[in-house]
């Protein structure tokens, strides 16, 4: 069977295009891949396309906007997710009608399709004493609970990525003074963020106890699993889960959310309510605007009850009269 221009087209996009001229990391890619993927599946299943005899004159504006409803409404997807679709598509579109001008008209279409304004999420964050409590949960008798403690911090000090964590090699890690991490994050913009001098302490134990300071281990994975592997995101989740569950039999003052992202989020409130200025935090988290960082200004209520008071003291008085001394409201009473 002759292959269809659009898999001609898709084929390239995702093999050539992507990796070769726009120079995206492999997550961009597998992410762009998942959309087709269930894009493929929804023209198969829902609509009764042959995939092997889709072409771009099928994909339309309304097969799109189809799919972008089968997201929302079968698979329950959020809207964040449903555009975050979307945005995958309006690449292909975007790349697509460069290359093949004659159907530019239903490409725009494709293109106008615009992205649905989704609520703002609440920023989730550990109080201090919350932190501490987690990182109290790895057992230090043992190497994983060690090697576990450690990564945990790294992942608050650092307000590190999940993907930047599990990315982390030896060389990225300098302990000569100033200790810092560099990490790699979304578009491969690298950042150096310096370490506190207690994590520093802790990673210069596990760096020995491990062999990672000797010589030819500049490219291993700075956290792995027992076959030295790097460990992917999911097994990180899956360990914090574990000892987010241990803290919660202990206390309430667990939310009843946490993942890796709520350590970055932590790591920034903690930062504000420091004093720490927006554009340090800003470069810390690898922000690429700083309105991106303001959100956490918006959340801390505690930080602008501060400001509040400390810019108007004494504008509302907190003397009242004892109701006992009002002589009428003592009449009326005895009178009800």
């Amino acid at each position: 069977m002759k292959p269809t221009d659009f898999a001609k087209a898709l084929s390239q996009y995702l093999s050539a295009y992507l990796p070769g001229q726009r120079n995206v990391s492999t997550n961009t890619i597998k992410s762009y891949r998942e959309t087709f993927k269930l894009f493929l599946k929804y023209c198969k299943h829902s609509c009764g396309l042959s995939v092997e005899r889709l072409s771009l004159q099928h994909i339309d504006e309304p097969l799109v906007v189809g799919f972008l409803s089968w997201l929302e409404h079968d698979r329950e997807n959020s809207i964040a997710t449903r555009n975050q679709r979307l945005a995958c598509i309006h690449g292909f579109f975007r790349y697509i009608q460069i290359e093949d001008p004659t159907g530019i008209l239903s490409y725009q279409k494709v293109l106008s399709i615009p992205m649905k304004k989704a609520p703002t999420p609440a920023v989730n964050y550990l109080t201090p004493d919350a932190l501490k409590l987690i990182l109290a949960q790895p057992d230090l008798s043992k190497a994983s609970g060690r090697r576990n403690l450690i990564m945990l911090s790294v992942l608050y000090d650092t307000g590190a990525r999940v993907q930047e964590l599990a990315d982390l090699t030896v060389r990225d890690v300098r302990l000569d003074p100033p200790p810092i991490i560099t990490l790699t994050g979304k578009g491969r913009k690298s950042r150096q963020v310096p370490l506190m001098s207690n994590t520093e302490s802790l990673l210069k134990q596990y760096m020995a106890e491990t062999h990672l300071l000797q010589n030819g281990t500049q490219d291993c994975p700075l956290f792995f699993n027992s076959q030295r592997c790097k460990l992917t995101p999911k097994g990180i989740s899956f360990i914090l889960n574990k000892y987010v569950s241990r803290a919660k039999t202990v206390s309430s003052i667990i939310p009843d959310k946490v993942s890796p992202h709520s350590f970055r989020h932590t790591k920034a409130m903690h930062l504000l309510q420091a004093g720490i200025s927006l554009i340090y935090i800003r470069d810390i988290l690898g922000h690429v605007d700083i309105s991106t960082t303001e959100i956490y200004a918006r959340t801390d209520t505690e930080l602008k009850r501060k400001a509040l008071e400390k810019a108007y003291p004494d504008m509302i008085s907190t003397q009242l009269p004892h109701w006992t001394k009002d002589e009428d409201l003592l009449a009326w009473l005895t009178n009800f």
